[in-house]
């Protein structure tokens, strides 16, 4: 799927474009900052875990993951990724997910590129329903969802295993079309 252009960002620090495997070792290193990973399903034991998620999104299956790097305009810097890591073209629905730098939170970048996607999934997947799920304890996530118009559906008790743990998540649902 890395033949698909990503969106336009209104955002004058930062843009989108496709995730690359020379992103991983940026990316592994605010993934794997405590307190990133503490509001995170991720469960990265090395930067090679990482190195697989490549392969679903160099995949050309159109249901695979679709993601993107958030990079700052000013460098070039990987300081984010935003996009999808489920998609149903036939139920036309899709789950956003995204993770940013620490150095980089509170500045609007989260917002601008939750809701850009969300609108490039409209109106370009054509989806009719945009989903996310947050840990319960990730405050920042919620926040943002509920800016870019999500509305909270429920808890999911016990949801996914958060490093050996099982955990709760919110469900967030925007629709449209």
């Amino acid at each position: 799927m890395q033949h698909i252009n990503p969106p336009e960002l209104q955002n004058n620090l930062v843009y989108l474009r496709p995730l690359n495997r020379a992103d991983a070792p940026a990316w592994h290193a605010y993934l794997t900052m405590p307190h990133v990973l503490e509001h995170t399903s991720w469960q990265l034991r090395s930067i090679d875990d990482l190195l697989q998620k490549f392969d679903a999104l160099e995949s050309s299956d159109p249901a695979s993951e679709l993601r993107f790097a958030i990079v700052l305009r000013s460098s070039g810097e990987l300081v984010g990724t935003i996009g999808f890591h489920s998609l149903s073209l036939l139920n036309k629905t899709a789950e956003i997910a995204y993770d940013l730098a620490p150095g980089v939170w509170g500045r609007g970048i989260a917002p601008s590129a939750c809701a850009a996607m969300v609108d490039w999934a409209f109106n370009h997947l054509d989806a009719v329903r945009i989903q996310a799920t947050a840990l319960d304890s990730n405050i920042r996530t919620v926040r943002v969802l509920e800016k870019c118009g999500f509305q909270r559906e429920g808890l999911l008790r016990n949801f996914r295993m958060v490093r050996g743990q099982p955990r709760d998540f919110w469900i967030y649902a925007r629709t449209g079309g």
